[in-house]
């Protein structure tokens, strides 16, 4: 896939879209006493001026959305939501300066303030144009961006690494493996039980808090479990990743997706997320019904599983000493309560890998202590199991190499501009389904669902506009296009990491996730069906 992606460098146009900070980038603009707020006096200069939102957008390279968003401002505490942003300071004093003579900045000036504006930027709509053609990619860019892709990754790749570690020392307590023996015990006989609760929860998970990353470590403890009733790895990956897949295709208030989409597209936050969770629960239970099938065909017949040759003698093993006694209960306690902390520090502050690590590292010393492992033998455990993650982590890092590859070869907004205008003449119904394909290519570019949003949305919001298509529908095309399409596409790194931790080749995963692919895509039209129908 790297070397398809550096291929693709040759044959496509180099081209750009203009970009922008996101409006909340940086530290705000401060109000100056004794004026009126920034925001209503931009609005006024520009009304006096008889200039449009866009043609004041034009003068700082902004959306015509953004200019919306600075008059709007950001709103009080206490005050009723509505659209808006903060300013921030760098723009807001040459707004400040705009203001007082009338003068458009200097592009320099522009280019700098966006050049030193901290995170992700996201593109301007109507502002792709081709680039002169630059120098072409040399014949060893697969070889070289390999190190950028590990760079990009780092903070997974680091953080798979001492979850690995942490969870060796976890085991090592054997409050793990006690818990797999409690677990195997109440689900003997009940498979649907085990394949129904968890779909669901990791489904709700990735839905509410964006959860995802986190599952990795429940990947080798469930193809235990799996494997002892008698199933395989191939289901323990299916409860997994298509509760994941699930929850964020249909994601009701997750703040990684939905939040930011919502926001580009000028939607209220977290706003109509009781459709969506009909549209999960629907899909979650499809996704069941699928898993179960397949898990039944195992039991019958251990031959037709899809994973049949592949060893499963060492690393999934079931230890004798299996009682769940005082000190193993506090371990577990622990394990859970740095998981609901992740997800109120997640929740309330933002939290993530840098946390969670913190989290999971403080989780390995209090295992350690309470579980009586020596210091030798706890570091020992940790070594082990980081290097039980060392494919995992290469994997993550050579699929992140492939969205590097095509940036560097300057044609991933090539890609995205192409496939995106050919749904601006269809109408409402076929525009929300030809959004939907766009979003699911742009998926196997960009598989990470913010970065995705910040290059899609700006095209898809206005096209949606034009298109007589409302912007939560919009904003559901593009969730299902990223969601449902990271449980296929090879250049998801986290699924590509689960993949090798379940010791799934890709080919076998595709021959079953295939046929639950094509009945959520046509759930999906149905879904986007029922949201024009309604003016969703």
């Amino acid at each position: 896939m790297v070397i398809v992606g550096q291929l693709l460098t040759y044959v496509l146009p180099q081209g750009e879209f203009e970009t922008e900070p996101k409006p909340t980038a940086g530290e705000a603009y401060s109000e100056i006493e004794g004026q009126a707020p920034l925001r209503d006096r931009v609005a006024k200069a520009r009304e006096d001026r008889g200039l449009t939102v866009k043609q004041l957008g034009a003068l700082f390279i902004v959306s015509a959305q953004t200019i919306k968003d600075w008059e709007a401002g950001k709103p009080a505490e206490g005050e009723p939501w509505r659209r808006g942003t903060q300013i921030e300071a760098a723009v807001g004093a040459l707004l400040h300066q705009w203001i007082a003579d009338g003068a458009p900045p200097d592009a320099k000036v522009i280019s700098d303030w966006k050049s030193a504006a901290e995170g992700r930027k996201r593109v301007v709509p109507g502002t792709y144009a081709t680039v002169d053609e630059g120098e072409s990619l040399p014949w060893h860019a697969t070889l070289t961006s390999i190190s950028k892709g590990f760079k990009e990754a780092q903070d997974i790749i680091f953080f798979v690494f001492v979850v690995g570690g942490v969870i060796g020392i976890v085991r090592a307590t054997g409050a793990i493996d006690a818990l797999i023996g409690r677990a195997i015990q109440a689900f003997s006989g009940q498979p649907v039980l085990l394949v129904a609760g968890m779909t669901l929860l990791f489904a709700v998970g990735s839905s509410t808090i964006g959860m995802a990353e986190e599952y990795m470590p429940f990947v080798p403890l469930l193809v235990t479990l799996c494997l002892a009733l008698k199933m395989d790895a191939v289901v323990a990956l299916g409860i997994v990743y298509i509760g994941a897949g699930v929850g964020y295709g249909c994601a009701a208030v997750n703040p990684f997706t939905v939040t930011i989409a919502q926001d580009i597209a000028g939607v209220e936050r977290q706003s109509g997320w009781e459709f969506r969770v009909i549209f999960m629960l629907i899909a979650a239970a499809i996704g069941i019904i699928h898993i179960m099938r397949y898990a039944r065909k195992v039991q019958a017949d251990p031959q037709r599983s899809l994973v049949k040759d592949i060893d499963y003698s060492t690393g999934y093993e079931m230890p004798e000493n299996v009682k769940l006694n005082g000190s193993r209960i506090i371990v577990l306690i622990c394990f859970a309560a740095a998981i609901v902390t992740f997800v109120w520090g997640s929740a309330k502050h933002d939290w993530y890998f840098t946390e969670l690590m913190a989290l999971f590292l403080g989780l390995g010393i209090v295992s350690a202590i309470v579980g009586k492992v020596s210091p030798n033998t706890a570091a020992t455990r940790f070594c082990q199991g980081a290097a039980e993650m060392t494919t995992t982590a290469l994997l993550i890092g050579v699929a992140r190499t492939i969205e590097v590859v095509l940036t560097d070869g300057t044609v991933i907004h090539t890609i995205i501009n192409g496939i995106a205008e050919t749904i601006s003449e269809l109408g409402p119904f076929l525009a929300s389904v030809g959004m939907l394909i766009v979003q699911s290519i742009a998926n196997v570019f960009i598989p990470s669902g913010s970065g995705q949003a910040y290059v899609t949305m700006p095209i898809m919001a206005p096209l949606a506009e034009i298109c007589e298509v409302t912007p939560q529908t919009a904003v559901l095309a593009y969730q299902v296009g990223d969601g449902f399409m990271n449980m296929i596409v090879p250049t998801n790194a986290l699924l590509m990491g689960m993949l090798a931790l379940g010791r799934i080749p890709f080919e076998r995963w595709i021959k079953f996730i295939l046929p639950l692919m094509f009945q959520l895509y046509l759930l999906a039209i149905g879904a986007l069906f029922v949201a024009t129908y309604i003016q969703y």
